[in-house]
């Protein structure tokens, strides 16, 4: 019998990832606290936020839902959304030139029956290095301001990326292959989603 995914987050990446994926998710943002985590590792830190977005959504629900956070880890330290502008400029001039590491946490909940699967993919990033015009310009977009690590890779930056190794979907906060893997440890195949005949 078919079963629908509940996506708990309002992330348009993740949501756009999904339906090209042939899964048209039920959207229902998780609303979760995300400053009293206490998680020693960034790792530990983006799963930690994921089961907690899937366990608030996933309460009286029937469907699976799928919890995701991420990260970007550099020099040790865990970036998540830089807020402002000139924390965005201020990132982006720390990682040009140099790599850091996309980490996302996945947790699924089946609804129906509390069972859980998770995982963390992590995937490193290669950032270019653009000139300080091209970092105000990108910057005054608005694009950098509400994602983790202040860059999207099928956005305005995706010309500043020289590279990525590892799942480049996990980059836009979801990794298919991942949820592919935690699908079937709950005895699931990721087909059992697909609502109908792809539209390419």
């Amino acid at each position: 019998m078919s079963r629908r995914l509940v996506l708990a987050s309002g992330s348009a990446s993740r949501l756009r990832l999904l339906q090209l994926a042939g899964i048209e998710p039920i959207v229902v943002p998780s609303g979760v606290d995300e400053d009293d985590v206490r998680a020693t590792d960034t790792a530990a830190l983006v799963l930690e936020l994921a089961e907690r977005k899937a366990l608030a959504v996933a309460e009286g629900r029937e469907e699976i839902v799928l919890g995701c956070d991420s990260l970007l880890e550099l020099d040790g330290a865990a970036l998540g959304k830089p807020g402002t502008a000139t924390e965005a400029e201020r990132r982006w001039r720390a990682m040009r030139g140099r790599e850091g590491t996309l980490r996302t946490g996945h947790v699924l909940v089946d609804g129906r029956t509390g069972a859980m699967a998770s995982e963390v993919v992590a995937t490193a990033v290669r950032f270019g290095s653009p000139s300080d015009a091209e970092l105000v310009a990108y910057v005054a977009t608005g694009e950098p301001l509400e994602v983790a690590g202040a860059f999207t890779l099928e956005g305005r930056s995706a010309p500043f990326i020289d590279g990525v190794l590892g799942d480049p979907s996990n980059v836009m906060g979801l990794s298919l292959p991942a949820l592919r893997r935690l699908l079937a440890r709950l005895g699931l195949e990721i087909t059992d989603f697909w609502t109908g005949p792809s539209e390419s």
